[in-house]
C-alpha cells in the first residue's frame, strides 16, 4: 500500500481524500496557496506546504512547486482530487517521469479522453453509442461543412475539441449562422483551451445526463457502479445529483455499464472514471469520459456501498478491484445537492466569513464540506463550499430527508444556494422525474 501521498487539490474533496488516508493508514501532505492556510484538511495533514499565492496560476496549478512538495516530503504518490491538475496528461506524465505515482490513468489514457474528438472515435470503436457528428475535426470548407449540417439535421452544436465546463460549445439552428458560429467557437476555443479545434454535433433538444461510473485496474478488470442523473444543471453545471437515475430499468443499466466496463478494457484505463451520456427517446449517447473522480461520487457511494476513493488508493498501489460486477448491487436512493457561496438570486460569489455553521443529521444524512464557524471563504476559486447528499429505501424518502436537511443546516455570515435547493425540493417536476437539462434554466428563466 502506499504509505505517503500530496494531496494536489484543496476544499472539501481534499478533505474526502485525508479522511480516506487516514482510515488506510496513508500519510497525508497537504500542499496548499497561502490563502489557504486554515482549511480543514490543512490542519488534519501528518505536513504541509505552502505551494505559492492565489490565484491558483500561481499555486494549485504549478506544477513544479506540486512536485517539488512531494520531492521534500518523501511522498510517493499524488492525487489531483477533481479540477484543477486532475485531468492534465502532461501533469500526470511529469508526475510519473518524477517518480512518483499518478493517483488516476495512464497519461495517454487522459490524453485520448481529453480530447473529444479522439474520445468519440474511441467510443465508436468500443460500440458505445455516441451523438451523430462530423467524425472529426472541421475545416474551412464552408460548402462540405453546410452538406454535413445538413445530413446530420438541424439544429446542430459546434463544439471545442478540448473543451469542458460548458465553455466552448455553440447552438447553430440554419444554414445561414453556421459559418459564423464555427468562426466564433474557434476564435473562443483558442483563447479558453489553447486549441482552436472544433467538430459539429446534432443538438439535442431535451435530453437528459445520465452518466456510468466505473472503476478499472491495471490488471485488466474493469467494473461499473450503475447510473446516475445529473440533469438538474445551470450554464452546464450540475446542481443536483442523483442515483440511480430514475425511469431507467436494470436491463438497461447493465446493458450500458456493461459497454462503459469493456470500453475500459479495450483503452487500458485504470483508475475511477465516468462515462456520460445524453439521453433522449430511449436513446443514449455518449459525449465526454470524466477520467477522475467526480464531485457527485457520493451517491453512487451511497447506493453500492463502495468507497470509490479507498478503490482509487488500490488501483494505485498496483492492487487489483476489491470487487467483481457480480458483487455490485444497487440498493435505495440518493441525491445530492451542491452547496455554493452564492447569492441564490443573482447566482453571483459570496465570499466572507462564516460566522456560525451547523450541520444537519440524522439517518441516511451526508455532508461533504470543509467549512466550520469562523472559516473565511476566499475569492479566489469555485464557489462549491460542500455537498449534502441524503439516502434513502426510495426516492421520496431520499427527498423528504433532504428537505429536512436543508431545513436543519445553517450557514451564516454569507449568501449560499440554500434557499433554491429547498425550492427545487418541492417542484412538483423534479419530485416527478425524468426532467431534462433545460429544465432549471427554463425555471429560473434563463433561458
Amino acid at each position: 500500500m502506499l504509505s505517503k501521498i500530496v494531496i494536489a487539490n484543496r476544499g472539501e474533496i481534499a478533505l474526502r481524500i485525508l479522511r480516506a488516508c487516514r482510515e488506510m493508514g496513508i500519510k497525508t501532505v497537504a500542499v496548499h496557496s497561502s490563502a489557504d492556510r486554515d482549511l480543514k484538511h490543512v490542519r488534519l495533514a501528518d505536513e504541509s506546504v505552502c505551494i505559492g499565492p492565489p490565484p491558483s496560476a500561481e499555486s494549485y496549478l504549478n506544477i513544479p512547486a506540486v512536485i517539488s512538495a512531494a520531492e521534500v516530503t518523501d511522498a510517493v504518490a499524488i492525487h489531483p482530487g477533481y479540477g484543477f491538475l486532475s485531468e492534465n496528461a502532461d501533469f500526470a506524465e511529469q508526475v510519473e517521469k518524477s517518480g512518483f505515482i499518478f493517483i488516476g490513468p495512464r497519461p495517454d489514457t487522459i490524453r485520448l479522453m481529453g480530447d473529444k474528438v479522439s474520445a468519440i472515435a474511441a467510443m465508436k470503436k468500443a460500440g458505445v453509442p455516441c451523438v451523430p457528428g462530423s467524425d472529426g475535426i472541421l475545416d474551412d470548407d464552408i460548402d462540405k461543412n453546410l452538406q454535413m449540417a445538413h445530413k446530420i439535421g438541424y439544429p446542430v452544436i459546434i463544439k471545442a475539441a478540448g473543451g469542458g465546463g460548458g465553455r466552448g460549445m455553440r447552438v447553430v439552428r440554419s444554414e445561414a449562422a453556421l459559418h459564423n458560429a464555427i468562426s466564433l467557437t474557434q476564435t473562443e476555443a483558442a483563447t479558453a483551451f489553447g486549441n482552436d479545434q472544433v467538430y459539429m454535433e446534432k443538438y439535442l433538444e431535451n435530453p437528459r445526463h445520465i452518466e456510468f461510473q466505473i472503476l478499472a485496474d491495471a490488471h485488466g478488470n474493469a467494473i461499473h457502479l450503475g447510473e446516475r442523473d445529473c440533469s438538474m444543471q445551470r450554464r452546464h453545471q450540475k446542481m443536483i445529483e442523483e442515483a440511480p437515475a430514475p425511469g431507467l430499468t436494470k436491463t438497461v443499466r447493465k446493458k450500458m455499464g456493461e459497454r462503459c466496463a469493456q470500453a475500459c478494457r479495450d483503452i487500458g484505463y485504470r483508475g475511477a472514471g465516468t462515462f456520460e451520456f445524453l439521453y433522449e427517446n430511449g436513446e443514449f449517447y455518449f459525449i465526454e469520459m470524466n477520467t477522475r473522480l467526480q464531485v457527485e461520487h457520493p451517491v453512487t457511494e451511497w447506493i453500492t456501498g463502495i468507497d470509490i476513493v479507498r478503490e482509487q488508493l488500490r488501483i494505485a498501489a498496483g492492487e487489483p478491484l476489491s470487487y467483481k460486477q457480480k458483487d455490485i448491487n444497487i440498493q435505495g436512493h440518493a441525491i445530492e445537492c451542491r452547496l455554493n457561496a452564492e447569492d441564490p438570486d443573482t447566482f453571483m460569489p459570496s465570499p466572507g466569513l462564516i460566522s456560525r455553521y451547523h450541520a444537519p443529521g440524522g439517518l441516511g444524512v451526508r455532508v461533504d464540506s470543509h467549512i466550520y464557524s469562523g472559516y473565511r471563504v476566499p475569492p479566489y476559486y469555485d464557489s462549491m463550499i460542500g455537498k449534502l447528499i441524503t439516502y434513502s429505501d426510495s426516492r421520496e424518502s431520499a427527498m423528504a430527508r433532504m428537505r429536512i436537511a436543508l431545513d436543519e443546516i445553517i450557514i451564516d455570515g454569507i449568501k449560499t444556494n440554500i434557499p433554491l435547493h429547498k425550492s427545487l425540493m418541492t417542484d412538483a417536476t423534479f419530485q416527478a422525474g425524468g426532467i431534462n437539462i433545460h429544465y432549471l434554466e427554463k425555471k429560473l428563466g434563463l433561458s
